[in-house]
């Protein structure tokens, strides 16, 4: 679960904040009103829900295939175009013929991902099942092999990196998203995982330095920002915490748990500026985020959250003191 725990965040660093929220707002219209027509009665209801499904699905694809490029593009296309169309013959053509056209298109995903599949998605699935038995030597070494054959490509070498960190062999971690980095310049994902394997090893002014070079290749990423802000919190420099968490807050994070500990470093920073009444006011956030803070301490709890408990575990505490009242603003800024 950890490991997993910050997909999210790189999904929304890869699709970008105009992206994720067009996704967010197909998926929600449509789904707003497949409910509402519900309140109708009539033999249409029903394909007309299914195309309300299509068009999510073949929303949602444009959305990020748009995003990725041309080789990984027609991978996936070579996937879905065939269930998409036979989606759309079970609605509008061949209704009598809906349920047999439903699971072809479903057995087509699934057969399409072993027919269309590389070498390079066999090797990452033996590093997730020894991953999921924490067996990283072997889940390092499943990449390594495919590194060696594909040594242009900086997904491996993120992915590689990733593994690392949570084996805790974070120089090796720090050379991989250099590497990445070196392959693709202007690669935000690069420079905010050496921002985050630095802050995990302690080396704030180097995890400074990536961090300024994420924020400036994606200036509208909140999860840039966000680390930004949290470098700059265990730095000290509260001016600067305020500014870029302001902003992270601004692009709309949409999780609990990353909205709570903004509200700590912010609440950190407003105290140790002397603005009692903004630091009081993000503590205020803090309370009402427990579902944050409740996701948090589950994460925590995992096996595989040794570095993570390293890096966030003071954080995560002070937030509950603070939600359970046992701490204030003025106090927190002293820690």
């Amino acid at each position: 679960m950890t490991f997993f725990a910050g997909l999210y965040d790189r999904f929304s660093l890869f699709l970008g904040p105009a992206r994720l929220r067009a996704l967010f707002v197909v998926i929600a219209v449509t789904g707003l009103l497949s409910l509402i027509l519900n309140a109708f009665n009539g033999t249409w209801v029903v394909p007309a829900q299914s195309l309300l499904l299509i068009a999510a699905v073949a929303g949602a694809a444009i959305i990020i295939l748009g995003k990725m490029d041309a080789e990984e593009r027609g991978h996936w296309l070579g996937i879905l175009l065939p269930s998409i169309g036979a989606l759309v013959l079970a609605v509008t053509v061949l209704p009598q013929f809906a349920l047999p056209l439903f699971g072809a298109a479903l057995g087509w995903v699934v057969a399409g991902s072993f027919f269309f599949r590389t070498r390079g998605p066999m090797e990452y699935q033996e590093a997730v099942k020894h991953l999921r038995k924490m067996e990283y030597a072997e889940a390092v070494k499943s990449m390594d092999s495919l590194i060696k054959q594909q040594p242009k490509d900086p997904n491996h070498y993120r992915f590689r990196a990733e593994l690392l960190r949570l084996w805790g062999k974070l120089d090796r971690a720090i050379k991989d998203y250099q590497r990445m980095a070196e392959l693709d310049q202007k690669s935000a994902v690069a420079y905010n995982g050496l921002a985050e394997v630095h802050l995990q090893a302690g080396d704030y002014e180097q995890a400074l330095n990536a961090g300024l070079k994420a924020a400036k290749l994606a200036p509208n990423e909140w999860v840039a920002l966000y680390n930004l802000g949290m470098i700059e919190d265990r730095l000290g420099h509260s001016a600067e915490v305020v500014d870029h968490l302001r902003q992270a807050l601004e692009l709309k994070v949409p999780d609990a748990r990353h909205r709570l500990l903004i509200y700590l470093y912010l609440a950190r920073a407003e105290a140790r500026l002397g603005d009692n009444a903004a630091a009081e006011e993000a503590a205020s956030q803090i309370r009402k985020l427990k579902n944050g803070l409740e996701e948090w301490q589950k994460i925590l709890e995992s096996e595989q959250a040794e570095t993570l408990r390293a890096v966030l575990g003071d954080d995560v505490n002070a937030a509950a003191e603070l939600a359970a009242g046992r701490m204030d603003a003025m106090t927190l800024a002293q820690a």
